[in-house]
């Protein structure tokens, strides 16, 4: 049996209709229909997808080898070459504009602001920028689970990174003004870190409901 006809024995087994599973696994009624009839194939994330919807397991929707299911296994294998290529790039680029913004901070302080406007830079880039964009940051890692566990060093991370952002400005350029050593103010650590704890449980937050959501439209 091909996996067109295999994933369509299983949707009608668990009596659903295309229209029902389409809104369960996120695609269009179409996109179902052209799965069904062999005009294209799903990719892995859908088939786990489908497995768990129409509650079969996934050797039995893959394993049958005739030609059509090794070309399918081929796909299959490149598909999921690309998803994990596109998660590591969406990863990187992530990391890379995080590490821009706060460059550019620091370029803006040193190269671009004007001394006498020192609490406005402060108030723009100390305690707006930077806090939003540990925020929104730590959302996106707890809402996609990038990292793994791994995620919670973005606490103790961006409450580094917090607390260098205002120390490699208005601490060094006080101490450079006064010929002293000043040190730097660890009381921003648990700000940066507070911030990165509230996006992370938010982001975590929203993939838990959603699951939830998707589990409830599979019953």
């Amino acid at each position: 049996m091909e996996i067109g006809a295999k994933i369509k024995n299983a949707r009608n087994n668990a009596c659903m209709t295309q229209e029902q599973a389409a809104e369960a696994l996120g695609v269009s009624r179409q996109t179902v229909s052209n799965w069904e009839n062999e005009k294209s194939y799903p990719d892995i994330i859908s088939v786990v997808k489908m497995s768990d919807l129409y509650s079969v397991s996934l050797d039995h929707l893959l394993k049958e080898e005739t030609p059509m299911e090794k070309n399918y296994m081929d796909y299959l294998e490149e598909s999921t070459n690309v998803v994990k290529s596109k998660t590591r790039l969406s990863k990187l680029i992530l990391i890379l504009a995080t590490l821009g913004i706060w460059i550019i901070s620091l370029l803006v302080f040193w190269l671009l602001m004007d001394k006498s406007d020192a609490m406005g830079y402060s108030l723009i880039f100390i305690w707006i920028l930077l806090p939003v964009t540990i925020f929104t940051v730590s959302l996106i890692i707890g809402k996609r689970d990038y990292f793994g566990k791994a995620k919670w060093l973005a606490v103790l991370i961006f409450g580094a990174a917090y607390t260098l952002a205002a120390y490699s400005t208005f601490s060094v350029e006080n101490g450079l003004m006064t010929h002293t050593v000043i040190w730097p103010d660890f009381t921003k650590l648990p700000i940066g870190a507070a911030v990165s704890v509230a996006g992370l449980l938010i982001g975590i937050a929203a993939d838990r409901f959603s699951r939830k959501k998707s589990d409830k439209n599979r019953t």
